[in-house]
């Protein structure tokens, strides 16, 4: 599978023109999956825009990723403010190469700050097949928890993807966590971010694909970019024969008293 994160500027952008900037992104890049930051559709610190911008997951704005998903074949995971029932959710959904939507998944955990005003949290985890692979998703703040990341490896998942919205004063999180998520797990992990500045939100940016060894597979810079590369099931088979440590964690559960 060759994958892709849209590292996108899209500050003070509208829903249209932020699709348009998606569309010329990966117009021709043959992608086989291109993921989009936290809060693609509306932005990330917007205030009452989340409420204003809302849509469900079968809303104007999905139905047209699912078409330029169908034209160019690619599977495509996006941020978006969720609205059900009257509730507001974190959400990423992800519509995959036949334009159907195949897996929505709600922010669990919301950190200090602003989202627990707007924001509901969400209550399942899941997985869903892309290709070969099982995928899981996971946005922003939940990947900061080694128990949501070890519960979908140990239900299968081979990809863990994760749109987020990571200021630039937590590298540590780019540079150290995310890493450690995907070695301690033996998966890929995709880490969508935003670059630029948005309402005084300075972005790191950073976005970066690590594969299941812990290392970079490819990783971004600060500015607007698209980056990708060949994500393989051999490379999980590797390193989760190497350090099994899907096997031996039920075993230390088992000495907690």
């Amino acid at each position: 599978m060759r994958a892709g994160i849209f590292q996108c500027e899209c500050g003070g952008l509208c829903p249209q023109e932020r699709f348009i900037q998606l569309e010329q992104a990966i117009s021709d890049q043959q992608l086989d999956l291109v993921v989009c930051p936290e809060l693609f559709l509306s932005g990330y610190a917007v205030g009452d825009d989340l409420r204003r911008l809302a849509e469900t997951k079968e809303g104007p704005f999905s139905n047209k990723v699912a078409s330029l998903a169908k034209q160019q074949g690619t599977a495509i995971i996006y941020g978006y403010p969720e609205q059900q029932n009257g509730s507001l959710f974190n959400s990423a959904i992800c519509i995959d190469a036949s334009g159907h939507i195949v897996s929505n998944h709600r922010k669990l955990l919301l950190p200090p700050g602003f989202e627990s005003e707007y924001f509901c949290h969400g209550d399942q985890l899941s997985t869903f097949n892309l290709g070969l692979f099982k995928c899981a998703m996971l946005v922003c703040y939940d990947v900061e928890f080694p128990e949501a990341v070890r519960a979908v490896a140990e239900a299968g998942a081979q990809i863990i993807i994760v749109p987020t919205a990571l200021g630039d004063q937590w590298g540590v999180v780019a540079h150290k966590l995310i890493p450690a998520r995907a070695f301690e797990n033996g998966v890929w992990v995709l880490y969508a971010n935003h670059a630029g500045v948005e309402n005084g939100v300075s972005y790191l940016g950073n976005s970066c694909i690590v594969a299941p060894d812990g290392s970079d597979a490819v990783r971004a810079g600060i500015t607007e970019q698209l980056i990708s590369t060949e994500i393989s099931l051999e490379a999980v088979t590797q390193a989760q024969n190497r350090l099994p440590y899907l096997k031996v964690v039920p075993q230390l559960r088992a000495l907690i008293r």
